[in-house]
């Protein structure tokens, strides 16, 4: 376990600055003590600092994980956020959609969201912007990025696509085994 670097911390909070906005702030500076951020084996996790300070005396070879992984930095040195991180930004989120039942299956299993679907937005969305995705009653399924305004999103097409799939709870069953 070691610290982010500058490069990685920036790269790591462009993406989390996706979901959450300038309540950045808030993941590392909460009213439950400092958590702070924490590169093992190419993974991130995001660690209560007391926690960390306890494993300093496990060795790094026999250190699986320790906190939530909020996702993993690719050879290219590129941030992918897992569905592990949906825990860390649902309550600091801005952003929402709700998605109807007949679409959250076809969300699940991997596939983008359409107009179709697409149940409620929050309001003032700008396109390419981070998303977290819900059922209609409340129940977070994954997390996106928009490909619309909220006021392109009302006029759109019925097959037109509404967010794009980054991740969701389906992926615990489809990919077990390389989440490890």
């Amino acid at each position: 376990m070691r610290a982010l670097t500058d490069e990685e911390t920036r790269v790591v909070f462009e993406k989390l600055s996706k979901f959450v906005g300038e309540n950045l702030r808030y993941l590392v500076e909460r009213p439950d003590g400092s958590y702070c951020f924490r590169l093992h084996r190419g993974r991130v996790y995001y660690v209560k600092e007391a926690l960390m300070k306890w494993a300093t005396n496990i060795g790094r070879k026999n250190l699986i994980s320790m906190g939530v992984c909020v996702g993993k930095f690719t050879k290219s040195k590129k941030f992918h956020m897992q569905i592990t991180a949906l825990d860390v930004i649902q309550s600091y989120s801005k952003f929402k959609m709700w998605i109807k039942p007949n679409a959250e299956q076809a969300f699940l299993y991997g596939n983008h969201v359409s107009k179709s679907g697409l149940g409620r937005v929050t309001e003032n969305m700008v396109q390419y912007q981070g998303v977290l995705l819900y059922s209609m009653s409340d129940i977070p399924l994954g997390f996106g990025v928009t490909s619309k305004t909220t006021q392109e999103c009302r006029r759109a097409e019925p097959a037109t696509v509404i967010a794009f799939h980054q991740a969701d709870t389906g992926e615990y069953i489809r990919s077990e085994t390389t989440l490890v």
